[in-house]
């Protein structure tokens, strides 16, 4: 993958403790930005983070869950002690957890929209004061959200997954209609078919059979392949903003 330049940058990435999240940070540290890592698992957060010190860069592990929102405003007043204003923030944290509606998973569709999108809207309540205040400043300041081609593209049994994606574009649509005028860029990101954990979430035998069947047909995308394209985007000029990104692995697009 390429290097791209956000040196005197400050990011957060939510999810940081696999996929996505995971690579985000590792190429935006390679780029030169100092990296605050958000998950709830702080062993591998913690791992991550001596990894990417031993390769030269800046990280910050803090344990959180984007579900609450108590702990989330605390992670920022972690984040602000130990690095001051975030300028980059990624927001990847996510699950799915794909079942027919008529099973009636209550638990799964509250725990799908509570990480998919009320996290993701905790998050950004925290963290946007400073990029807003970033952008002022005369500085660049992104606003990422990490949604998925489920968001537009019907998949079966995937529906309340697919309606949390669907809000986090529509979120991330308006948000740049409020933001964009402050010069706070936001951009959305939508991959599809990736080799990540969110599959081994699945406890529904035959959904998980026919994702494995998927990523036997198909050469997928991988977590880097994503963060390549955040990366990317978050470097380039302060004037420009990639607002939205389909992402596939080509035999899907």
């Amino acid at each position: 993958m390429d290097s791209y330049d956000l040196h005197d940058r400050t990011a957060v990435i939510t999810g940081a403790a696999s996929g996505m999240g995971a690579a985000t940070a590792e190429l935006l540290a390679a780029g030169g930005a100092r990296v605050a890592l958000l998950a709830r698992r702080l062993d591998r957060l913690q791992h991550l983070a001596d990894k990417i010190q031993a390769d030269g860069g800046t990280a910050l592990p803090v344990a959180v869950d984007v579900t609450d929102p108590a702990a989330v405003a605390s992670a920022a007043a972690r984040v602000a002690d130990v690095f001051g204003d975030p300028d980059l923030l990624v927001n990847a944290a996510g699950v799915m957890l794909p079942n027919p509606i008529t099973d009636d998973r209550a638990d799964e569709w509250s725990r799908m929209i509570d990480t998919n999108l009320t996290g993701t809207l905790h998050v950004i309540r925290a963290f946007l004061p400073a990029l807003r205040a970033t952008a002022a400043a005369g500085r660049t300041a992104d606003l990422v959200t990490v949604s998925s081609i489920s968001a537009h593209v019907v998949f079966p049994n995937y529906a309340v997954y697919a309606a949390t994606k669907a809000a986090v574009t529509h979120l991330a649509t308006s948000l740049r209609s409020e933001l964009g005028p402050q010069s706070v860029r936001v951009t959305n990101v939508e991959p599809g078919l990736t080799a990540t954990e969110l599959g081994g979430h699945i406890d529904n035998a035959e959904l998980s059979a026919q994702l494995d069947g998927m990523f036997r047909m198909l050469p997928a995308l991988s977590a880097t392949d994503v963060a390549d394209l955040i990366a990317y985007t978050t470097s380039r000029p302060r004037h420009v903003n990639l607002r939205q990104a389909i992402l596939l692995p080509t035999q899907q697009a």
